[in-house]
């Protein structure tokens, strides 16, 4: 069964609103994003580092709620320090 998306809203620099949403295919995030409600969903090749540490977050909480499992987490940190290697993550086993 797969699993559920999660999503967020965000406004960009420029005071863009937008709305995002990632889901988990094999061990890759696939993020997508939107402008209004009934615009059509656009997949964003190269996320900002925002929107990575915005889905660590939601996902963070979904394993408190047991809808995700800590190695979730594990391969979802492993991806942004691949692509933001000076992000600060929030965990303390693996300082910046």
């Amino acid at each position: 069964m797969p699993k559920a998306e999660i999503s967020w809203k965000r406004v960009t620099e420029d005071g863009q609103k937008l709305q995002v949403y990632a889901h988990q295919v094999g061990n890759e995030w696939r993020i997508f994003q939107r402008e209004k409600r009934f615009d059509v969903w656009r997949r964003v090749e190269e996320p900002p580092l925002e929107d990575w540490l915005e889905l660590l977050d939601a996902l963070r909480r979904s394993i408190q709620r047991r809808r995700w499992v800590p190695k979730d987490e594990s391969l979802l940190m492993r991806r942004i320090r691949e692509r933001f290697p000076e992000a600060d993550l929030g965990d303390p086993q693996h300082p910046v």
